[in-house]
């Protein structure tokens, strides 16, 4: 039962750290983007959970891309 909620609260982190991004991107609440994620998802059978996947992964990739480096010795 342990590893339930190990696994659990790591999809927590990560789910509740894209909504924060977004949330702050936008200068609204986190709970806002999370409950309309939440009505997307039951209003139009999924879509809005691919595009919350979606949005994850651009996310992700812009993270990679915009490395901060401190000296040219980083790449």
């Amino acid at each position: 039962m342990n590893l339930f909620y190990t696994i659990l609260y790591y999809f927590q982190k990560r789910g509740f750290e894209v909504c924060r991004r977004i949330a702050e991107r936008l200068g609204i609440r986190a709970r806002v983007v999370r409950t309309s994620f939440i009505y997307l998802t039951f209003v139009t059978l999924g879509f809005g959970f691919a595009l919350y996947l979606f949005l994850a992964f651009w996310l992700r990739i812009k993270d990679l891309i915009h490395t901060k480096r401190t000296s040219v010795f980083d790449l």
